[in-house]
């Protein structure tokens, strides 16, 4: 299993779970200082670090087999956390997915290859990962699970059009997806897009 670090409250005793993910080049702590902003004071937070700092070494929307094994590894680490969770006693609409950028694509694509009723899966910066979007890949139900996606409407690395894209595949699986483009070209979190999911997700 992937180093993963462990914040908020213990497994045993917390009211949910948060499997937080960070952006290439990111590290486990960044993606935790998270936990200052939103609303995560009955979560435990896990947060699995990616081998060098990169869950895959190309673009998310690189051809599949290039970001192979690294890819295939990568979702293995996610459902060792949700399975974690699960051994745990927890319940889907107990477990939630933060991500930012590469996170954020791994735990919009995670959660829709592995649809359920899960708590909430929230992007900051990110579509689901392919050189194209294969429905074949995806299957299970939502059950109206909360989904959020925000980004700059010419981010530099997620184009639109894929968030749109995944927005739809999402919705046609149960999920009430949520997206909020700003009009600006920033790769970052915006206090606006913390400020939605607080109040609507967590």
């Amino acid at each position: 299993m992937s180093k993963v670090l462990r914040e908020g409250r213990n497994l045993e005793d917390a009211q949910k779970v948060a499997i937080m993910i960070h952006g290439r080049g990111g590290t486990a702590e960044s993606i935790l200082s998270l936990k200052d902003s939103l609303n995560l004071k009955d979560f435990a937070l896990l947060a699995p670090q990616a081998p060098e700092n990169t869950w895959y070494p190309y673009s998310f929307m690189a051809p599949d087999k290039s970001n192979e094994p690294s890819f295939s590894q990568s979702i293995k680490t996610i459902d060792e956390m949700v399975n974690m969770a699960y051994s745990h006693g927890y319940k889907s609409e107990q477990i939630f997915f933060i991500g930012f950028s590469q996170g954020a694509c791994l735990a919009l694509e995670y959660a829709t290859q592995n649809a359920g009723n899960y708590g909430g899966v929230i992007a900051f910066t990110g579509g689901l990962i392919g050189e194209n979007i294969r429905e074949e890949k995806y299957s299970g139900d939502f059950k109206q699970a909360k989904v959020f996606i925000g980004s700059g409407f010419k981010d530099p690395h997620v184009p639109l059009s894929r968030i749109e894209a995944s927005e739809k595949l999402m919705t046609k699986l149960g999920a009430v997806v949520k997206t909020l483009i700003f009009e600006d070209y920033e790769h970052t979190i915006r206090k606006k897009e913390i400020d939605w999911v607080n109040e609507n997700i967590l």
